[in-house]
């Protein structure tokens, strides 16, 4: 797994602590990473993944429907689950502060199936970090 996940785009370096049964995944300074992509490599080399979790920095937008998500880039955004934490950050929508959030992104559905590959992640917020 951590060979598979290492050779992913933006990925810098892979830490995988088989008693915590937790892996790191530390993105290149200039690169980006897809997490879905992360999630098929890891699903790819025979694992099953129970959760996934980010520390993400970007700014709050949002779309014309009225959806919030963290832009991290120009190129690539989350889109955000609602929850009571989504209320602190919302009045910073389309301003310049930033800010850091810790979220989910996957948790695995209860039972044995996995999610579809195809279903888009939502950022459920779990901690507001830093606003800048």
């Amino acid at each position: 797994m951590k060979q598979h996940l290492g050779r992913q785009s933006g990925v810098q370096r892979v830490d995988v602590s088989l008693i915590d049964g937790k892996v790191d995944v530390t993105p290149k300074e200039d690169g980006q990473i897809d997490p879905a992509q992360l999630l098929r490599a890891v699903y790819d080399s025979g694992v099953t993944v129970a959760e996934m979790d980010v520390i993400a920095r970007g700014k709050i937008v949002k779309d014309a429907a009225g959806n919030f998500a963290l832009l991290v880039s120009p190129n690539q955004s989350f889109a955000i689950a609602s929850n009571d934490l989504l209320k602190a950050v919302e009045p910073l929508a389309d301003s310049p502060a930033v800010v850091t959030i810790r979220g989910e992104l996957y948790r695995k559905p209860a039972g044995k199936k996995k999610a579809a590959a195809s279903a888009p992640l939502k950022l459920l917020i779990l901690e507001v970090q830093k606003k800048e």
